[in-house]
């Protein structure tokens, strides 16, 4: 797939340091409240069990139940990346349970094979992948980096990275999705730990992975783009290309897969647009062309707009657009769906996010990217997601305030 085509920057001069911090900060309280919103129902894949599980459509945040009706979780590789039967490699010890998760092993090899993977979780807490993210906005807010894209940044985040996960206790969550477990199956090799080591290990993975005739498949997901949130968000007061580099060097060393680089620039422009004033339905039109899926959006725009607003009837229409566009994780459809979300509810964070969850899928890390972009862009018109949503979000109110503290 060739992308071309680019929408011209906003103004930058025409915006205060205070919107911009506004926007920044909407953005993040967004990305937390819709992976929050998502996580009981995240990988629902038949929408009836959201329903019948929670007594209707999704409206607030909820504790996952411990039964999880599509899981797969006794499936996954708990050596690496993907599933156990794909693995064609030597047998290799646990990373799940002996270097990451260190306590959540029997819950993936338990017999009964319905476990929710997010077990452990409460109401309002966030799932491993934007917890990751949060650190990340943390050690690059505390290390007053001034460019983004360089090693020391890189650095620095990466080693976070490795203590975060290899520490016992440090979060809730039982899930780790392939990109982690393919870090830690190779990290595991020599333990490095030192910002320096690490980010070294990090860069020489990183080449032999991009450059293999076998990229591996499980890394071209959409927690590609909640990895990279904190680096466009904290650079939305620098220029795009330095912006849109940062995400793009940095999400090579966590998913080396040839497709990567390219999706990940194409929502890096459209959020720093956003956060600098440009238009969510534009940028979201944009994007969609390029994906080449406008078309068949602008059918499912036309057939939602004949019921409606906040109706059940709208609601199924944007369930079979995200069905149809991309409901995995694979990132090209899980995109597409993203920006058809954004695009229809480019004015409405609050609807967007709720529908995003009651789409069901890969709604967390989806849900994360598409809220950044609806806060980022509410921000202007003061369409901002419900203050009782951030009050209740557990993890993003222990580190959020410090965060944007430290931006000022």
């Amino acid at each position: 797939m060739v992308m071309t085509g680019r929408l011209s920057p906003p103004s930058y001069f025409n915006i205060d340091r205070a919107q911009m911090r506004r926007s920044v900060s909407e953005a993040f309280w967004a990305m937390c409240a819709a992976d929050s919103m998502s996580m009981p129902v995240h990988w629902y894949y038949n929408i009836d069990d959201i329903k019948r599980d929670f007594g209707g459509w999704i409206s607030g945040f909820n504790s996952p139940r411990d039964r999880h009706p599509s899981s797969i979780l006794t499936l996954s590789n708990t050596t690496g990346s993907g599933r156990t039967a794909w693995s064609t490699e030597p047998k290799r010890p646990d990373v799940v349970g002996n270097i990451i998760l260190h306590d959540k092993l029997d819950l993936w090899k338990a017999s009964t094979g319905s476990v929710h993977y997010h077990q452990g979780l409460q109401a309002g807490e966030n799932t491993l992948n934007v917890l990751c993210a949060l650190r990340a906005a943390q050690t690059l807010v505390s290390g007053r980096f001034t460019d983004f894209s360089q090693p020391d940044a890189q650095a620095a985040v990466l080693s976070n990275y490795v203590d975060f996960l290899t520490t016992p206790g440090t979060h809730n969550d039982t899930y780790a999705e392939s990109f982690h477990r393919s870090f830690f199956a190779d990290w595991q090799d020599t333990s490095p730990s030192s910002p320096g080591q690490v980010l070294k290990f990090a860069e020489k993975r990183s080449r032999q992975k991009l450059s293999s005739s076998h990229p591996d498949s499980q890394l071209d997901a959409i927690g590609c783009l909640t990895t990279i949130l904190p680096f466009i968000l904290l650079s939305a007061s620098a220029n795009e290309e330095q912006a849109v580099s940062s995400a793009v060097e940095f999400v090579k060393l966590t998913h080396p897969h040839p497709n990567v680089p390219e999706y990940v620039e194409l929502y890096s422009r459209a959020l720093h647009a956003v956060l600098g004033g440009a238009s969510v339905r534009q940028q979201a039109e944009h994007a969609l062309r390029r994906l080449h899926v406008w078309d068949v959006c602008q059918s499912y725009s036309r057939r939602a707009a004949r019921f409606a607003v906040s109706s059940e009837k709208r609601l199924k229409v944007h369930q079979s657009a995200v069905s149809y566009l991309g409901l995995a994780c694979y990132t090209k459809g899980a995109l597409s769906s993203l920006f058809y979300l954004a695009y229809e509810f480019h004015d409405n964070p609050r609807e967007g996010i709720l529908t995003n969850t009651n789409c069901g899928g890969e709604n967390c890390n989806r849900g994360a990217a598409l809220g950044a972009l609806l806060g980022a862009g509410g921000s202007y018109s003061e369409a901002f997601i419900p203050q009782e949503w951030k009050d209740n979000l557990r993890d993003a109110q222990e580190i959020l305030p410090d965060v944007l503290q430290e931006m000022q």
